[in-house]
């Protein structure tokens, strides 16, 4: 197979948030086209009731399979796969899903304190899924699970090079902050795509340095373990897709995907 045969990657995030995922895989998987799909018409999913997000993803991805025939999917969004992630695997039995789930496992692994907070949207903080995670990988932790209505918002935003309100940013992160018994909160899992962009704002307005997790090249890896790298491959140059649910994504938006080498069909 040349390399003008192989299927491109498809990255599916409910904004813009996945880029930080896209970003990675595109370091570990040099030789294969992406598409990029923003769910911005359907985004923020932290609101959706389940069963009826649970019928958009799938329907939406009915869509997406037949139009792109991608060789894998990476659901860069916690709060899609944790909800939809076995029912797409059910429904699209032919296609291999690349999820994103909140990185419990490795902070569990690293905390030298015990104490863990994961910040994600509301969402993905009553997910099963993630109680389970708990269960199964850091049981000798205590893990606070805090779930922000407005950070995914802010990082949009943020991302897009709009001012972001300091004291609106600590309200939504103060609570992953615990002492207890002489020891405090050392990680934080950042079960968000869209929080990793708010980096360097979180560590400035922190009350103390903390391991801020961010989970996206982990995500990559995983992909790349999926997809064989072929023989005597070149570096890709040019220009992959980006599609936007909605249809009409902004000037700023448009401009911001120019920046990731991505432009909107």
């Amino acid at each position: 197979m040349t390399i003008s045969e192989l299927k491109p990657i498809l990255v599916f995030d409910s904004g813009i948030g996945g880029l930080t995922v896209l970003r990675e895989a595109r370091v570990l998987m040099p030789e294969r086209h992406f598409i990029y799909v923003a769910d911005d018409a359907g985004f923020p999913y932290g609101g959706w009731g389940e069963e009826a997000l649970r019928e958009h993803v799938i329907a939406l991805f009915g869509r997406l399979l037949a139009t792109h025939d991608p060789e894998i999917c990476i659901i860069a969004c916690n709060t899609a796969f944790t909800l939809v992630g076995a029912d797409l695997r059910a429904a699209f039995p032919q296609m291999r899903f690349v999820g994103t789930v909140p990185a419990i496992k490795p902070a569990a692994e690293r905390t030298l304190s015990g104490l863990v907070s994961v910040l994600a949207t509301p969402g993905t903080v009553k997910r099963a899924y993630t109680r389970d995670l708990i269960q199964s990988f850091a049981s000798q932790c205590h893990v606070r699970l805090v779930g922000s209505e407005n950070l995914a918002r802010m990082a949009e935003a943020y991302i897009r090079g709009e001012p972001i309100d300091d004291a609106a940013v600590i309200s939504e992160i103060e609570q992953c902050f615990v002492e207890k018994d002489g020891r405090k909160t050392d990680i934080v899992v950042l079960a968000c795509t869209h929080y990793p962009f708010m980096a360097n704002v979180f560590r400035r307005l922190a009350p103390w340095p903390v391991d801020w997790l961010d989970p996206a090249e982990a995500i990559a890896r995983r992909a790349r373990s999926l997809v064989p790298l072929p023989e005597g491959f070149e570096p890709l140059i040019g220009i992959d897709p980006a599609i936007f649910t909605s249809g009409n994504p902004d000037f700023t938006t448009r401009r911001l995907m120019q920046g990731f080498g991505l432009t909107i069909r």
